[in-house]
């Protein structure tokens, strides 16, 4: 697939998620197989009325094409806020964050709240991609609840009023992110566009995101929660999607030096102290499923200073396996 000039085949998708893909997630998941990553979503708002905080989200990583989003349901706003993140970030596209179904964001009419009203969300887009001149592109679900699922109308008009390209989270907002993600609907929505669709949704291996790409015929693939804890997940996926066999996971104490490397690089990006808050999370989830971890995963809820972090990870690869 194209997106603007880039090429791209079969890519893997790091799904932009507010709480998880800062820069320092963002740099190991590029290291470890993600084609494209895309930042945290930064309120339009914001980032016009100039907030400091949501401007340092929008750091770009290495290693990966990176995509900057922004929510909002204003267009002039919107337009504005995009010529600033792109200036802010120097990302190589611009996304519209059309998905997010949490209620302080869609019962504002942003995110998956555009979805109500697939008018404004093309007008959305036609000042966005007015505005600036990198590959505009929008991420949404199926639609507002299992009554109102017009995935297929809003997605033919994201594509009419200039959007690139559209990743769909086979879910409604209602759904959240329970259920089963619906890859048959992603699938009419590939056959009516002529531009990329991604599909998004229960791609939670190498298995999975075979019989997702064979389902829905979506131009990539974007991993959502399954990567909590395992960036690995896109080397499994990728080596699924070649035909290859997948050696593993590597060791414990490997696994160990890639989150510490990550939570070094997110002390780099936002001090200790937010590292530290934001590790204690993360580095419970690099321990899913290691036996006997509970004790440690205990320790990481008081995580306050990276030598807490180091002490913690050189007693884990002591003691667990």
């Amino acid at each position: 697939m194209k997106l603007g000039n880039i090429e791209l085949h079969n890519p893997l998708f790091l799904a932009p998620m507010a709480g998880v893909t800062d820069w320092a997630f963002r740099t190991i998941c590029a290291k470890l197989g993600a084609d494209v990553t895309v930042t945290e979503m930064v309120s339009s708002r914001a980032l016009v009325y100039q907030d400091k905080k949501s401007a340092k989200l929008l750091r770009k990583n290495a290693g990966s094409v990176c995509g900057a989003q922004i929510f909002g349901n204003d267009p002039e706003i919107m337009a504005q806020a995009a010529v600033l993140a792109l200036e802010i970030s120097g990302c190589d596209f611009l996304d519209i964050n059309m998905g997010c179904p949490m209620p302080k964001v869609a019962n504002s009419g942003d995110g998956c709240g555009l979805m109500r009203t697939p008018e404004l969300a093309g007008e959305i887009v036609k000042a966005v991609v007015k505005a600036v001149d990198v590959p505009v592109t929008v991420k949404c679900r199926l639609g507002w609840d299992k009554g109102s699922i017009n995935v297929l109308d809003f997605a033919k008009r994201m594509e009419d009023s200039g959007a690139a390209m559209v990743a769909v989270h086979g879910r409604t907002r209602s759904m959240l992110y329970s259920g089963t993600a619906d890859w048959d609907m992603i699938h009419k929505v590939k056959e009516q566009l002529s531009i990329p669709v991604i599909a998004n949704g229960d791609i939670t291996g190498g298995e999975a995101a075979v019989r997702c790409l064979k389902r829905t015929g979506a131009d990539g693939l974007m991993i959502g929660r399954s990567v909590f804890g395992d960036p690995w997940i896109f080397e499994e996926v990728r080596a699924a999607l070649n035909g290859e066999e997948y050696k593993g996971r590597p060791c414990l104490a490997d696994r160990i030096d890639v989150a510490v490397e990550q939570f070094r690089l997110a002390e780099q990006d936002h001090g200790e102290h937010i590292a530290c808050l934001e590790a204690r999370k993360h580095f419970a989830w690099y321990l899913r499923g290691v036996p006997h971890s509970s004790y440690y995963k205990n320790q990481i809820t008081s995580l306050n200073t990276m030598e807490d972090i180091y002490r913690v990870a050189k007693d884990v690869v002591r003691d667990l396996k």
